[in-house]
């Protein structure tokens, strides 16, 4: 996975704890494009490279949970930073980690739905809204990154960023209005997973539109 620099972090005092959240939240918006990567391998009807995208994502989310609490680990040790920059430090751990919760939970669905009969339409519609949900993280990351050195743009990305979450919603409708149409077409058991896959894509979205209020926040206080 990509590394990524953190302006937000640089200008602190260097501390493990800064060093491990970097590497978190990296991570954690790293899934998204697992997602993304899976649901297109589906569309695709290559359900063994799904599967191998959906294995990356759960390896990826246990790294995170496991970041997570080594941040938390050394916040409790009192290291050298002010006390509201830890608890910056921490919400937008715990944010991150959330996303990635959700990212997971809608790869479980996937996996669960390997075998059974979904129309295309179906994949196609949820694989353009998990590409929204990439578009999203890219400017939640762009955003993170702008903190400190550019409180504008930081304020501009997590902006953009809700504007792409309205995106997904329309998506998600759209989507939700397909389960009518090949009602049919698809078993109780399955629509019920696929409507949790859905679910679960859109509480993701919902986290980083969240998550760029908190930054909003961030930002003017620098």
């Amino acid at each position: 996975m990509e590394k990524k620099s953190y302006a937000w972090f640089e200008r602190r005092r260097r501390t493990k704890a800064l060093d491990l959240a970097q590497e978190q939240i990296t991570k954690a918006l790293d899934t998204v494009t697992l997602l993304h990567q899976a649901m297109q391998k589906m569309t695709e009807n290559n359900r063994k490279e799904a599967m191998q995208h959906i294995e990356n994502i759960f390896k990826v989310e246990k790294e995170v949970d496991r970041l997570r609490t080594e941040v938390f680990k050394e916040l409790s040790k009192g290291v050298a930073l002010f006390a509201e920059y830890r608890e910056d430090l921490m919400h937008l751990v715990k944010r991150l980690d959330t996303l990635a919760d959700h990212v997971k939970d809608a790869a479980r669905c996937i996996k669960m739905l390997e075998g059974a009969k979904i129309p295309k339409e179906l994949w196609e519609n949820t694989a353009h809204t998990t590409a929204f949900l990439v578009d999203c993280a890219h400017a939640l990351r762009g955003s993170i990154e702008k903190i400190a050195v550019d409180s504008s743009a930081a304020i501009g990305g997590a902006k953009k960023v809700e504007e792409i979450e309205k995106k997904i919603d329309d998506e998600y409708l759209k989507t939700k209005a397909l389960f009518i149409k090949y009602a049919k077409e698809m078993d109780s058991g399955s629509m019920v997973i696929f409507d949790d896959l859905v679910e679960f894509i859109e509480h993701a979205a919902d986290m980083c539109a969240d998550t760029a209020d908190y930054i909003v926040i961030l930002a003017s206080r620098e």
